[in-house]
C-alpha cells in the first residue's frame, strides 16, 4: 500500500468486507492490512493478540498520547454466511440501489470503515484530545476480544475518558442493554433396564424436571418486569436452546444435556439466576435424580457471560455522543455489545453507530448510503469537538 493512500468509506469498506472474518476464522488478515494503513499514515498502533496468536485487536492513537481520549470501538468478526441465500459473494461488496451490500456491511465493518476513513482529517485537525480507534475480535461469541486491550489501559496504553461503541442504532444513543449468560447444563444418569427403574437413574426425567424449573424462574421474571419501562420484553428473559440425551427406548439415559441462557436487566443481581437454578439442582438431584440410590449428578458449565450496560445519566460518553449525534434523549438495545465490558472497568460508554440493526445477520445484509454519510458527518463532528 502506497504510504498516506487516502481511501473513500466505500472504498475502505470494500478492503474490510473482503476479509472472511467469520468468528470461527482469524481476523489476522484484517489486521495486517489495517496496520499497513495506518503506518502509511504514521499513526502508533498496538496489536493485542489472544492466547491462541490466531486473532488480535489493534488499538490506534490519533493525537496526544495521553489519558482522557475517545475511543471508537468496533468488532473485526462477523457471523456465518453458511446456509444463507445471498443474491451476490458476501465477501465482495456490492453496492446497489443506494445500498452497500456484504457480510459485516452493517455489523459493524461500516463503522469501522468509516474511522479509518477519516484518519487523514484526524491528523490534519491537530487533535488535542486523543481519538482511539479499536478494531476487536470475538465479539459475535464471547465479546471477550477487547478484554485484553482494556486490562492494558493506564497500563502501557492511554485511559480513555469515554467509549462510542459503533455498533448499528441508526445514530441513537443507547446507553443500556441486557447481560447475556450461556450455560451448557449436563445431568450425568445411571444405565439401567427401563422396566426396573429403580437400578438407576434417568437422566433425561430429570433434566426434564430441570427444564421445567427453568420455566418457573423465567415466569418469575416475567412477573417482576421491568421498573425502567425501557425494554422489549419489558423483564430478563430464561430460554433452553437445545437439548439432547438417551439412546434407546428401553434404557434408562445415562446422559442428557441442554444449553439455556439468560438476558438479564441490568439491575438484575448477576447471582440471582445462578443460585435459584442451584436450588433446581439440588431438588431434582435428590427427589427425581437420586430416588434410588446415588447413581446420579449434574453439572453446569458457564460457557458465555457478557454484562450488561447500566445507563448513566449524565456520563461523559453519553454527553458527548448526545451532542455529536444531535440527539435529546438515549435509547436502549434488546441486543448484547463489548460495551459493558468498558463500562465494569470504569469507562463511560455508550452504543452509537450508523445503519440499523435489522439488516445484521441475514443474508444479503446492507448498510444504506445515508447512513455511511450520517455516520461519517458524526465522526468530523468528533473530529472538530477534540480538535483545539
Amino acid at each position: 500500500m502506497p504510504a498516506g493512500e487516502r481511501l473513500e468509506p466505500l472504498d475502505l469498506l470494500a478492503r474490510l468486507v473482503a476479509f472472511d472474518t467469520e468468528s470461527t476464522r482469524s481476523n489476522l488478515a484484517l489486521i495486517d492490512w489495517v496496520a499497513a494503513y495506518l503506518d502509511g499514515w504514521g499513526v502508533p498502533h498496538a496489536r493485542v493478540p489472544n492466547a491462541a496468536g490466531d486473532k488480535a485487536a489493534l488499538f490506534a492513537t490519533l493525537g496526544p498520547r495521553i489519558d482522557g481520549g475517545v475511543v471508537l470501538s468496533g468488532h473485526t468478526d462477523v457471523v456465518p454466511v453458511t446456509g444463507q441465500a445471498w443474491t451476490s459473494d458476501p465477501f465482495a461488496l456490492r453496492v446497489a440501489d443506494g445500498r452497500a451490500y456484504g457480510r459485516g456491511a452493517v455489523d459493524m465493518k461500516g463503522f469501522c470503515a468509516l474511522a479509518l476513513a477519516l484518519v487523514p482529517e484526524m491528523l490534519a485537525a491537530g487533535l488535542t484530545r486523543p481519538i482511539h480507534i479499536l478494531l476487536s475480535y470475538d465479539e459475535e461469541t464471547t465479546c471477550l476480544g477487547v478484554a485484553d486491550t482494556i486490562a492494558r489501559f493506564g497500563a502501557d496504553l492511554p485511559r480513555p475518558g469515554a467509549v462510542i461503541v459503533g455498533e448499528p442504532t441508526d445514530l441513537e444513543v443507547a446507553d443500556a442493554h441486557k447481560s447475556v449468560v450461556t450455560c451448557l447444563t449436563t445431568v450425568h444418569g445411571h444405565e439401567a433396564h427401563s422396566s426396573k427403574p429403580m437400578l438407576g437413574a434417568n437422566a433425561v426425567m430429570a433434566a426434564g424436571d430441570l427444564v421445567a424449573g427453568l420455566n418457573r424462574i423465567a415466569d418469575a421474571m416475567i412477573a417482576r418486569g421491568d421498573a425502567s419501562g425501557r425494554f422489549d420484553p419489558p423483564y430478563s428473559t430464561v430460554h433452553v436452546g437445545t437439548i439432547q440425551g438417551g439412546t434407546a427406548r428401553n434404557i434408562l439415559p445415562k446422559l442428557c444435556s441442554f444449553h439455556w441462557e439468560y438476558r438479564g436487566l441490568p439491575d438484575l443481581d448477576g447471582g440471582e439466576i445462578p443460585a435459584l437454578f442451584a436450588a433446581e439442582v439440588a431438588r431434582v438431584t435428590a427427589e427425581r435424580l437420586n430416588r434410588h440410590g446415588p447413581y446420579g449428578r449434574v453439572e453446569t458449565l458457564e460457557e458465555v457471560a457478557v454484562p450488561g450496560l447500566a445507563p448513566e445519566p449524565g456520563s461523559e460518553a453519553e454527553r458527548l455522543a448526545l451532542r455529536l449525534a444531535s440527539r435529546n434523549r438515549t435509547i436502549s438495545v434488546p441486543y448484547a455489545t463489548e460495551a459493558g465490558r468498558f463500562q465494569a472497568a470504569g469507562i463511560p460508554t455508550v452504543v452509537c453507530g450508523p445503519g440499523s440493526i435489522d439488516q445484521a445477520h441475514q443474508p444479503d445484509e446492507f448498510i444504506t448510503l445515508d447512513a455511511l454519510k450520517d455516520g461519517e458527518a458524526f465522526l468530523r463532528r468528533l473530529i472538530r469537538d477534540c480538535a483545539p
